[in-house]
C-alpha cells in the first residue's frame, strides 16, 4: 500500500505540473489573441505568482499542514479544474482591456480581478506539488523531478492540443490532466463524468478547427484588427483555424483595401479583396484579382524595383495574404519564390481566394520555412530579395508594441538576404513612416550596418530611400547605383509623387516636393547618420532609440529612451496613447508589482510567525538568499534561451516548447540523481555557474552553424547542446531540500514560496535587461545567481548539513 500510495503521489504531481505547463502555455496563446502577445506574457508571468502563494499558505495553514497528503492532491486536482474554467470564463465575460488601462480608470479593477482570476489555477496545482515536497522527506528529489518531467509533458501536450482543438480544447484538455489525481480519490466518479463530457465536446471542436471552421471562442480587444474589421456590417467570416502557433481568420466582404504606400496619382480603384488576420491582429488582402488586370502594381512604391531588374527572378520573405507575390507577378517576374514561416497563412489563401490563389500561380514557388532559415539554407541568387510590408502601423508612441520581437529586421537578417543576390541584385523593404523620424532611421541605419558587415565600404552609394504619405521605401544595390538608374529612380518619384529621402547624388533642393513637411527632416537626418564620424554617439543622443535591431536585441519596434519620460509622464491618462504611450513603462509597472506582491508572501510567514521558526535569523536569510537566486537564475537561463530559439525555430511557440521540455525533462533527471553519493553537490553547482556563463557564446555558435540545416536536425542539434546544462540546472533545488530537511524542515514550504515568487520577478526583469542590454546580459545575470547560490550552499553552517547527502 505504501508503495502504491507513493507511485500515486508521484503521477498526481506528474500531472497536476503537466496540467500547469499546457494552461501556461494556453493562455500565452489566449491572450496573445484576445489582447496582445507581450502584454500576454507579462500577465501569465504575473499570474504565476500563484506557485508563490501555494507556499505561503502551506507554511501559514496548519489545516493544510494536517491534510493527508492523497487527499490534498485530490483536492488540488479538482480545484485546478474548476479554477482553470472559471479563468476562461474570466478572461471572455470581463471587459478588460489592456489597451486603454492608461487612461479608464475602471480597466485597473477588471485587471485586479483579471489577474485573480488566472492566478487561482496556479495555486491550487501549487499547493498540491509543494505539500508533497513537503510531506516527502527523503524522497522530496523524486517529486521534483516527477514534477519537472510532467511539466515537460505538459508543453509538448500543448503544441498538440492546440494544433488539434485550439485554445478552447487546449484550456478544456488542461482542465482534465489537472483533474486526474482526483480519479485516485473520492473524487473519482465525478472527475470521471466531467472528462467523459469533456471528450465529446474537445472531439466537436477538433472536427470543426480541422475543417476550417474552427470556433474562436474569444472575447476580443476591440483595439486588435481582426474585432475592427468585423465591424464592418456585411463582414462575413469564411476561414478560421488554429494550429500550434496561431490564429488564422479570413473574412469576406469586409470592406478591406489594403494597398500599402499607393501613390495618390492611381486613377483607379483598388481590387476587391478579402482580409486575412493572424492572432486577430492588423489584417492583411488577399487581393481577388490576377496579375494581369492587377493596374495598380505600377503605382505601388517597390514598382521600380521590377522595372529596373525586368523579367527577375524575385525572392519574396513573408508575403502574408500575397500582395507582394502579386505585385512581382504583375512586374513581369520570370520566377517567385514565396518564404511563408506559417503554413496556416498558405492554406487560409487558398481556402478563400479561389482562382485568385496567387499562391499557385505556375511561376510561384512556395517555400513553408522561416526567412532567416531559408536565406541561410539556401544558396540561390536573386535578381531582387523583397521584403513587403505586411504589418500593421504601430506608432512610435506604442506601448507594449515596442516589447515584439522581430529577427526578420536585424542587421543579421539583413545580411543574410544581401548574401541572396546575384550581381546588380537589389534589396527592397517598404515600412512605416513615422514624425519624427524613427522606424525610418531604424531602418536605414540597420541596412547601413548590413551593408558595412557585407564588405561595402560606402553605404551611401548603395541606398535609395523615398517616401510617400505613410510608407518609406528603401531600395539597396550592393554593387552600387549606376546614372541610368538613377534617373530612372528619380522619374518614378516624380511621376509617381514620391519625395526622394536618400539617393548617392542627391541635392536638398528635390527633397520634400510633394508631400511637403516644414524641414526636409527624413532627408537631413539620412544625410546627418550617413556622414557622422561616431555613429554610436549619433544614436546615443537621438531622442528616439535607433540603434540598429541584432539577433540578441531583436526589439526593431522599441525606439524609448529615458529622454521621453517627462513627455510620457505629461501625457499619461491625457491623451490617447495604448498602453500609456511607452512600453517600457508598462514593464516597469509589473516589474514594481511583482516586487511588492513577492515580498507580502515571503514576509507573511515571517510576520505571522507560523512554520518559520529556525533557531536565529541566520538559517531563514541563507534560505531566503538560496532559493530566491534559484529562482530567478532559472528564469534567467530559461527566457533568453527561448528568445534566441525563437531565430532558430522560426516561431515563439515552438521556441518556448523546445526550451523549456528540454530544461524540464534533463532537469528532471538531475533532480532524480541529485543525491547520489557520486555527486558532488558542491562542483556540480559550481560547474552550472560555469556553464551558463559560456552558453551565451555556445548559443550564438550553434545556431548561427545550424540555422540552414532542417528543422529536425537543428531541433536534435540545439537540445544535445542543452541537455548538459539541463541536468546540472535540476541538482540545485532538490540540493535545498536536502539541506533543509537535515535540519530545518519545517521551512521546505516556505522554500517554495520564495523560489515561486523569485521566478516570477525574474520573468519581468529578463525582459527589462534584454530590452536596455540583450539577452546575453540577461544569461550572464542567470551564471551570476548560479554563482552566489553556490556560494551560499558552500558556506552553509556545518550544522546545517545533511551527511546522509552529497552535501558536501
Amino acid at each position: 500500500m505504501a508503495a502504491d500510495s507513493g507511485v500515486y503521489r508521484l503521477l498526481a504531481v506528474a500531472a497536476l505540473a503537466g496540467a500547469t505547463l499546457l494552461l501556461e502555455s494556453t493562455l500565452l496563446r489566449l491572450l496573445a489573441v484576445a489582447q496582445f502577445y507581450h502584454f500576454a506574457f507579462l500577465v501569465v508571468s504575473l499570474a504565476l505568482l500563484g506557485f508563490g502563494a501555494s507556499g505561503t499558505l502551506l507554511t501559514v495553514s496548519r489545516r493544510l499542514q494536517e491534510m493527508a497528503l492523497d487527499s490534498l492532491l485530490a483536492w488540488a486536482g479538482a480545484g485546478f479544474g474548476m479554477c482553470t474554467a472559471l479563468a476562461y470564463l474570466a478572461v471572455n465575460w470581463l471587459p478588460f482591456d489592456s489597451y486603454s488601462i492608461a487612461w479608464e480608470e475602471i480597466q485597473i479593477l477588471y485587471f485586479v480581478l483579471f489577474y485573480l482570476a488566472l492566478a487561482l489555477p496556479f495555486l491550487c496545482s501549487g499547493i498540491g506539488i509543494g505539500a508533497a515536497l513537503a510531506a516527502s522527506r527523503q524522497r522530496s528529489h523524486q517529486v521534483y523531478a516527477a514534477n519537472l518531467i510532467g511539466s515537460a509533458a505538459g508543453a509538448l501536450l500543448a503544441l498538440l492540443f492546440l494544433r488539434l482543438a485550439g485554445v478552447p480544447g487546449a484550456m478544456l484538455a488542461a482542465g482534465w490532466l489537472g483533474l486526474l489525481p482526483a480519479l485516485g480519490f473520492r473524487l473519482r466518479r465525478a472527475a470521471a463524468m466531467l472528462l467523459s463530457g469533456g471528450l465529446v465536446v474537445f472531439a466537436l471542436l477538433t472536427s470543426w478547427n480541422v475543417g476550417g471552421n474552427g470556433p474562436l471562442l474569444l472575447s476580443i480587444s476591440p483595439y486588435k484588427g481582426y474585432a475592427y474589421a468585423r465591424l464592418y456590417p456585411t463582414a462575413q467570416p469564411i476561414f478560421g483555424r488554429w494550429n500550434a502557433i496561431s490564429r488564422v481568420d479570413v473574412l469576406a466582404d469586409a470592406g478591406t483595401r489594403l494597398l500599402p504606400g499607393l501613390s495618390y496619382t492611381f486613377p483607379g480603384n483598388p481590387p476587391p479583396q478579402h482580409a486575412l488576420a493572424v492572432d486577430a491582429g492588423g489584417t492583411q488582402p488577399i487581393s481577388l484579382v490576377g496579375p494581369e488586370e492587377f493596374t495598380a502594381a505600377a503605382f505601388l512604391p517597390e514598382a521600380v524595383a521590377f522595372a529596373l531588374r525586368p523579367a527577375a527572378r524575385v525572392l519574396l520573405l513573408e508575403p502574408g495574404g500575397g500582395l507582394g507575390v502579386l505585385q512581382a507577378l504583375a512586374g513581369d517576374a520570370a520566377q517567385v519564390t514565396a518564404v511563408v514561416s506559417n503554413p496556416l497563412t498558405r492554406l487560409a489563401v487558398e481556402h478563400s481566394a479561389g482562382r485568385y490563389d496567387i499562391y499557385a500561380h505556375p511561376r510561384v514557388e512556395v517555400a513553408l520555412e522561416s526567412p532567416r532559415v531559408f536565406t541561410r539554407r539556401r544558396a540561390e541568387k536573386y535578381d531582387i530579395v523583397f521584403l513587403p510590408l505586411t504589418d500593421a502601423y504601430r506608432p512610435v508612441t506604442s506601448g507594449a508594441y515596442s516589447l515584439a520581437e522581430s529577427y526578420d529586421l536585424t542587421v543579421e537578417a539583413f545580411v543574410d538576404a544581401l548574401a541572396r543576390l546575384g550581381p546588380d541584385g537589389l534589396l527592397v523593404t517598404t515600412r512605416w513612416l513615422q514624425t519624427p523620424p524613427s522606424e525610418s532611421l531604424r531602418l536605414a541605419a540597420t541596412l547601413i550596418q548590413a551593408l558595412e558587415e557585407t564588405g561595402v565600404a560606402e553605404p551611401a552609394e548603395a541606398l535609395a530611400l523615398y517616401r510617400g504619405v505613410q510608407t518609406i521605401t528603401a531600395l539597396v544595390q550592393p554593387d552600387g547605383w549606376q546614372a541610368e538608374e538613377l534617373a530612372r529612380l528619380r522619374a518614378f518619384t516624380q511621376e509617381r509623387r514620391f519625395d526622394l529621402v536618400w539617393l548617392p547624388d542627391l541635392q536638398a533642393a528635390e527633397t520634400n516636393r510633394y508631400n511637403r513637411l516644414p524641414e526636409p527632416v527624413y532627408f537631413n537626418d539620412v544625410r546627418e547618420l550617413l556622414a557622422t564620424a561616431n555613429r554610436e554617439s549619433y544614436y546615443a543622443a537621438y531622442p528616439f532609440a535607433i540603434r540598429p535591431a541584432t539577433d540578441d536585441r531583436p526589439f526593431f519596434f522599441h525606439f524609448f529612451t529615458w529622454a521621453q519620460t517627462p513627455q510620457i509622464l505629461a501625457s499619461l491618462g491625457r491623451t490617447w496613447q495604448p498602453f500609456g504611450g511607452s512600453g517600457y513603462f508598462v514593464l516597469l509597472a509589473f516589474l514594481a508589482l511583482a516586487l511588492l506582491l513577492s515580498g507580502g508572501l515571503i514576509l507573511l510567514p515571517l510576520l505571522l510567525a507560523r512554520g518559520v521558526h529556525p533557531q536565529g535569523a541566520g538559517p531563514r536569510g541563507r534560505v531566503l538568499l538560496y532559493f530566491a537566486l534559484l529562482g530567478l537564475a532559472f528564469l534567467f537561463v530559461e527566457i533568453p534561451l527561448i528568445q534566441r530559439w525563437i531565430l532558430l525555430l522560426g516561431h515563439p511557440a515552438y521556441a518556448f516548447t523546445a526550451v523549456v521540455v528540454t530544461l524540464l525533462l534533463f532537469s528532471g533527471i538531475g533532480s532524480l540523481l541529485a543525491r547520489e553519493r557520486w555527486l558532488p553537490g558542491k562542483v556540480a553547482l559550481a560547474l552550472l555557474a560555469v556553464m551558463a556563463l559560456l552558453t551565451p557564446f555556445a548559443q550564438e555558435r550553434l545556431i548561427g552553424a545550424s540555422l540552414g540545416l532542417p528543422f529536425g536536425l537543428r531541433l536534435l542539434l540545439a537540445g544535445l547542446g542543452l541537455a548538459p546544462l539541463g541536468f546540472l540546472m535540476g541538482l540545485p533545488f532538490p540540493l535545498g531540500l536536502a539541506w533543509l530537511e537535515a535540519g530545518e524542515p519545517a521551512l521546505v514550504p516556505w522554500a517554495w514560496a520564495i523560489n515561486g515568487c523569485a521566478s516570477v520577478i525574474a520573468s519581468v526583469l529578463a525582459a527589462i535587461v534584454g530590452l536596455g542590454s540583450g539577452f546575453s546580459a540577461v544569461l550572464l545575470l542567470g551564471a551570476a545567481a548560479y554563482a552566489a547560490a553556490w556560494g551560499v550552499y558552500a558556506t552553509r553552517a556545518r550544522g546545517e548539513r545533511n551527511p546522509a547527502s552529497p552535501a558536501s
